[in-house]
C-alpha cells in the first residue's frame, strides 16, 4: 500500500501500515452531564480506542429563531423546544477544559466536531487536536475554509454525498490544510448493512491516494468496521454509549463497552490477520502436517528386486517420509531392499 498515505493527530501516525484509529464518537451520550461525560471516557480507554469525540454547537446562531423556539417534547427532549433541547446538551468552556485534562490523564485523544464558525473558534482556542466536519457540512465550504486556516488535522465525512461534493471539499480545503482524512459514510442513523456500500472506501483510495480513508459507521454492530480496515480504511469512528437504553436519539446504534472493546479487539486481529503478501510455510504447521498429510509406505511385503507397481505402493498417515508427489518416480523402478507392509518407503529404495 502506498507509504505517502498518512494522518498524524497529536503525535499519533496513521498509515496503511498501522493499527485502525479508533474514535469513540460521544457526541452528545453524556446527555449533558460531566459524571457521565467522564464515565465515558474512562471506559473508552478501556476499550482500547485512540479518541474520544463530541459535537460543538453554537445553537444561537446555528438554528434560525424558528427551529431554535419550535417545540420539542418527546421522550428524548431534555426541554420544551429544540433550543432548550440543545442547550441543555451543550457543554461550555469549563466542561471541554476538564475534559480535555481529563482525556490526557487518560492518554486519548480529545476533539470535536465544530458545527458552525463561531464552534470552530471556540475549540481553537482550546487549542484542540483535531476537527471533525459532519456529513451536512461537506457541502459548508465556507466553514470547510475556515476550519483549514486554523491548521489542524481535518477529518471529513462524507454521508449524502457525490464524488462531486467531495472534490468541492478538498479543493477548498487543501490549499490551507493537506492534513485531512475522509471517512465514507451513510447519513443514515442506523444505516442498514445494504446502504453502506464500504466498497467506497476503495473508490477514494484511488481517488485521494495522498490521503488516509476511513468510516463513520452508523450500523450498530462490529463487523462492518473490520470490513472496512480490509478494504484499507484506516480511522473508523463508531458511536459510544454506555447503555443503549439512555435517553436520546443515538444510544439505540451506539455500542456499549463490551461491543466496543471487541470492535478494537477485533481491528488489532485484522491487522495482525492480514499479514504480508507472501506465501510461505510457518514452523507451528510441521507437526500438525506431519499428523495429517501423507507418505508412500509399502502395501505389502515387498522383497529387493521387485519391479514396483501402482499395487504396491500405499499412501497413509503420518507424513514426513516420501511425499505422494512422488508416486510416479517409484513406478516401474527395481526395489533396493526388502520392506514389510505398512513400512514407509524411503527416497533410495528404487534403484
Amino acid at each position: 500500500m502506498d507509504g505517502s498515505r498518512v494522518w498524524t493527530v497529536a503525535g499519533r501516525r496513521v498509515a496503511d501500515d498501522t493499527d485502525c484509529f479508533v474514535i469513540a464518537e460521544i457526541g452528545h451520550n453524556h446527555q449533558g452531564e460531566m459524571a457521565k461525560a467522564r464515565q465515558l471516557f474512562e471506559a473508552a480507554k478501556a476499550c482500547g480506542v485512540d479518541a474520544v469525540k463530541l459535537q460543538k454547537r453554537d445553537n444561537r446562531s446555528l438554528f434560525t429563531k424558528a427551529m431554535y423556539d419550535s417545540p420539542y417534547e418527546n421522550e428524548n427532549s431534555y426541554g420544551k423546544t429544540y433550543g432548550e433541547h440543545r442547550e441543555y446538551l451543550e457543554f461550555g468552556e469549563a466542561e471541554y477544559r476538564e475534559l480535555k485534562a481529563y482525556a490526557d490523564e487518560l492518554g486519548l485523544v480529545f476533539f470535536a466536531t465544530a458545527f458552525d464558525q463561531p464552534s470552530a473558534d471556540f475549540l481553537a482556542d482550546l487549542d484542540m487536536p483535531a476537527y471533525k466536519i459532519a456529513s451536512a457540512d461537506l457541502i459548508n465550504t465556507p466553514l470547510l475554509k475556515h476550519v483549514a486556516a486554523i491548521g489542524k488535522p481535518m477529518i471529513l465525512s462524507t454521508g449524502g454525498a457525490e464524488m462531486a461534493d467531495i472534490q468541492r471539499a478538498m479543493d477548498a480545503i487543501l490549499p490551507l490544510n493537506d492534513q485531512v482524512a475522509i471517512l465514507q459514510c451513510t447519513a443514515a442513523y442506523p444505516v442498514e448493512v445494504e446502504e453502506m456500500h464500504l466498497s467506497v472506501i476503495e473508490t477514494l483510495r484511488a481517488a485521494y491516494p495522498n490521503h488516509v480513508i476511513g468510516l463513520s459507521d452508523h450500523q450498530d454492530g462490529i463487523a462492518m468496521s473490520v470490513a472496512a480496515y480490509i478494504l484499507g480504511a484506516r480511522i473508523i469512528e463508531k458511536h459510544f454509549t454506555m447503555h443503549r437504553s439512555w435517553r436520546g436519539t443515538d444510544h439505540a446504534f451506539s455500542l456499549e463497552p463490551g461491543g466496543m472493546g471487541k470492535m478494537v479487539r477485533d481491528l488489532k486481529r485484522t491487522r495482525a490477520a492480514l499479514g504480508d503478501p507472501v506465501k510461505r510455510r510457518y514452523p507451528n504447521e510441521a507437526r500438525p502436517l506431519v499428523k495429517m498429510s501423507k507418505s508412500l509406505y509399502a502395501a505389502r511385503d515387498l522383497t529387493a528386486g521387485a519391479v514396483l507397481t501402482a499395487s504396491d505402493i500405499a499412501f497413509k498417515s503420518p507424513g514426513g517420509g516420501v511425499p505422494p508427489y512422488k508416486f510416479d518416480e517409484f513406478i516401474g523402478r527395481r526395489l533396493t531392499r526388502d520392506v514389510k507392509e505398512d513400512e514407509p518407503f524411503a527416497e533410495g529404495d528404487a534403484g
